[in-house]
């Protein structure tokens, strides 16, 4: 009987990385052909002892140190790689973190390697969103990987509908304690709307079973576009006596900054990066209009509705059914 392939899966305790990790370990299909190597830089937590219950090798590496990198791929048929801009705001250190995964990939002959990117908004404006970083930093990692030439896949993740309840979609003491969609942005602006920590895996298996398909091609990790003014609708279906009075209200721009500086503590360019991505949705598209049909049609698995992680999720901050 022939070993197991090997996937090394970066991020692993984290939302992309452990969608992706869930998948391989569980799915009928996956797991019997694949092991998970879950890299994480802490260990000891619980969500690391979790996995390495339910059969996964766990190891720790840092993305600033490619040595620990090259060690976690050694051996591995193919490579999940995540950064996370969030964590420092920081696009050149993001860039370096991501050619070190690319470098690391080649030195130890991966064979598939998947990187979570997405779209140059620089580029894709013409200069007029010149300002969204945490876009262009994975977008410029996925130019130096199609150069240095490995074979490679890139999974560009949509609108997490986990931003939505309870930050952007809450109750407006300002009106009536009722429930208001507010984003800088019409209700005809669109959204690609994504259950990350529920699909993302069902994204990388397709890329793992198509290997030869997908190869140099980007996948569209999003279940469907919607309106601004969809979204509130489904709320309105899936809570029918909360959703009575919801409604969508587009903020001004300088609220919407200031809600980023001022209440969640961000830097100023990070707040105007965050309003350009909301006027990326209205103005270019978040994949640039692109469909999302060829990407399906390689998925086996069902997306999650933006209904289903409505009526899921815990992120309204009270129940609502």
């Amino acid at each position: 009987m022939s070993s197991k392939n090997i996937i090394t899966v970066f991020g692993a305790t984290g939302i992309q990385g452990g969608s992706v990790a869930d998948i391989f370990l569980h799915d009928q299909k996956l797991s019997s052909d694949w092991t998970v190597r879950a890299v994480t830089r802490d260990i000891a937590k619980e969500s690391a002892k979790k996995l390495r219950k339910q059969g996964a090798e766990v190891i720790a590496a840092d993305l600033n140190d490619k040595s620990t990198l090259i060690k976690a791929m050694d051996g591995a048929a193919a490579v999940f790689a995540v950064t996370n801009y969030g964590e420092k705001w920081d696009m050149k250190l993001e860039i370096q973190q991501g050619k070190n995964l690319v470098d690391a990939a080649k030195e130890a002959g991966v064979q598939h390697f998947i990187w979570s990117s997405l779209l140059n908004i620089a580029k894709l404006s013409d200069g007029k969103l010149p300002n969204v970083y945490h876009f262009d930093s994975k977008a410029l990692v996925e130019d130096y990987a199609r150069e240095v030439g490995i074979p490679a896949t890139f999974l560009l993740a949509g609108s997490y509908m986990s931003n939505l309840p309870g930050s952007a979609f809450r109750r407006d003491p300002q009106a009536d304690n009722a429930w208001i969609l507010s984003l800088p942005v019409s209700d005809k602006a669109i959204l690609p709307v994504f259950d990350a920590a529920a699909d993302t895996g069902k994204f990388i298996k397709a890329a793992v079973l198509n290997r030869d398909k997908v190869l140099g091609k980007r996948l569209l990790g999003a279940t469907n576009y919607l309106t601004n003014a969809q979204i509130v609708e489904g709320f309105k279906k899936i809570f029918p006596e909360a959703g009575k009075t919801a409604s969508y209200k587009q903020l001004p721009d300088d609220v919407f900054r200031e809600f980023w500086t001022k209440y969640q503590g961000v830097p100023d360019y990070v707040a105007q990066a965050l309003l350009e991505n909301m006027h990326l949705l209205e103005q270019f598209g978040y994949f640039g209009g692109k469909s999302l049909d060829e990407t399906h049609a390689l998925l086996e698995d069902k997306l999650t509705t933006w209904e289903e992680y409505a009526a899921k999720t815990s992120k309204w901050g009270e129940k609502l059914k």
